[in-house]
């Protein structure tokens, strides 16, 4: 993961602050001019207000001219659309008229194009196709395939490459790309569709990054959830780069988001038909939802919301298999008390503790004496749960398990991204190695505060570190890491991340575990209900 410099967005206000600067300025030469001497102070008052006239006529045409919108846009958006899309909090491309390709590029993280009218797709030349009629409006039949040379004259053509790291060339030279290009009839010969739909489409792709589950949520779930929340399900999904494993992965969340299976765009190779086409994903910030640039004022929390009804179904399922093989086993043995008295007696004793969940890693940044610190949260009070997950590991588990607990703990890492599954008002505590300082508070811990969690970082000194013994004391590795990450990512990845290993000062760390343990104690004492099922 890349620093980037931050796309500076246009406020509300600044455009008509420089305009009135210009105005300002003209006047005053103007005033100071020859001819103002020459004028007698009643005419130079009747020209004064012919020019306030004149100045709000024109100025549509003086400061809103195509030249000025081919900076923001790729291609001219139709004159109702732009109203709109002058608010601050509706997105470029919100609505574009019939027969129209719109491409907003002003983001530093992801390009976003829109097609509305007669679109249909091309698989073999990465192409989706805007067909219009003699007179520039949309066909009214849906037609198939690359219509061949001399039929139709090419009038706009964009290049996307659906995938929201825009500013990472590395990774973005392995996504594919898709060529959007609109056409004008000339001959009137068309052919049906394969697959004609009603409902509008979204394109991206599952490539980049997939396999890291930090990157598939921010580069992929949660903007695939920004980009078509507004669609109320009535959207279908078209991924480039498609996996199987992925759909499987993820499958309950797209349920959430969409009605209708999604679409493997290269390997169905069927012309597909739609009505309007969005390519590419909206993203706002790292694993967070902006409610202020959201249709309706979602936001993050509406976004965890999904994925409590997204993992609920199958939690339920598997609560249900637990409780019949308990009562098989209960059922076996001999005891004067009744299944029901026996375990509401046991959620009743487990409900008096907090519930703490340990992110265990192996290998690098991994917690050497992870052992001694479960003891000593037990110790403090907690009920504790280590939990190891890895790629296989199904996420509806991952999200029962940190659904019910009370506080988190981790170590830097793309595993944290599973604070995600924690409910507002838990506490999660991120253990911070050396030379992580600035990704682990802009990847998880401004994003937790912004779920509503009690975010505690845990700065490890240099003698936690498993680099202390590696280096001398004086290294800038240990003296001053910032230095060294910022020769470049593959020394931060090789050092820091690859090549570390946290052992606690238990004495330290225990002062935040009971201050989390405080915290949740008053929290589910004061508030019973909030106790986890």
């Amino acid at each position: 993961m890349g620093r980037y410099q931050r796309h500076h967005q246009w406020r509300k206000g600044e455009k008509h602050t420089e305009d009135d600067e210009e105005s300002q300025t003209f006047l005053m030469e103007f005033a100071n001019s020859g001819y103002y001497k020459r004028t007698s102070p009643k005419l130079l008052y009747l020209l004064f207000l012919s020019f306030l006239s004149c100045s709000f006529i024109l100025a549509p045409h003086l400061f809103c001219t195509n030249t000025t919108f081919s900076l923001l846009y790729s291609t001219t958006v139709e004159n109702e659309g732009l109203a709109a899309e002058m608010d601050v909090n509706v997105p470029l491309c919100s609505s574009i008229s019939n027969g129209t390709i719109c491409c907003d590029r002003s983001s530093i993280r992801s390009d976003i194009c829109v097609m509305k009218g007669d679109v249909r797709t091309h698989s073999a030349s990465s192409s989706i196709f805007l067909y219009r009629s003699k007179d520039g409006s949309s066909l009214k039949n849906y037609v198939a395939g690359v219509v061949e040379e001399g039929e139709t004259e090419e009038l706009e053509h964009e290049k996307v490459k659906p995938y929201t790291r825009k500013w990472e060339k590395s990774v973005m030279d392995t996504i594919d790309e898709l060529q959007l290009i609109a056409k004008k009839d000339t001959l009137g010969m068309y052919h049906q569709c394969d697959v004609q739909h009603d409902v509008p489409a979204v394109f991206f792709s599952t490539g980049g990054y997939t396999g890291n589950v930090y990157h598939e949520f921010n580069d992929g779930i949660m903007p695939l959830y920004i980009t078509s929340q507004h669609f109320n399900k009535k959207v279908i999904f078209v991924m480039l780069d498609y996996h199987n494993w992925w759909i499987t992965k993820y499958g309950d969340i797209l349920s959430q988001l969409s009605d209708y299976p999604p679409i493997d765009f290269s390997g169905d190779k069927r012309t597909h038909c739609f009505p309007e086409v969005t390519v590419g994903l909206r993203i706002h910030d790292e694993l967070t939802v902006d409610s202020s640039l959201m249709e309706g004022n979602m936001g993050i929390v509406d976004f965890r919301n999904l994925l409590d009804r997204a993992y609920w179904p199958r939690i339920r399922s598997l609560i249900q298999d637990e409780e019949r093989e308990a009562q098989e086993k209960l059922s076996a043995s001999l005891t004067s008390e009744s299944p029901l008295e026996i375990k509401n007696e046991v959620q009743e004793d487990q409900g008096r503790k907090p519930k703490l969940v340990v992110i265990s890693r192996n290998g690098s940044r991994a917690i050497t004496n992870e052992n001694l610190l479960v003891k000593m949260a037990e110790e403090i009070g907690f009920e504790v749960n280590v939990l190891r997950p890895n790629p296989t590991t199904e996420l509806a588990k991952i999200y029962r398990a940190l659904n019910a607990s009370d506080v988190m703990i981790g170590v830097h890492g793309a595993a944290m991204t599973h604070f995600l599954f924690m409910k507002p008002g838990s506490v999660f505590i991120q253990v911070v190695p050396l030379g992580t300082v600035w990704a682990a508070e802009e990847y998880y811990g401004e994003p937790a505060r912004k779920l509503g969690l009690k975010y505690i970082g845990y700065q490890i000194l240099t003698r936690e570190s498993s680099l202390y013994d590696k280096y001398d004391k004086d290294d800038p590795v240990l003296r001053d890491p910032k230095s060294v990450t910022k020769m470049g990512w593959e020394y931060t990845k090789k050092i820091y991340l690859d090549g570390q290993t946290v052992r606690l000062d238990l004495g330290r760390f225990r002062k935040r575990l009971v201050r989390a343990y405080v915290y949740m104690f008053h929290r589910l004492n004061k508030h019973p209900h909030l106790q986890s099922q």
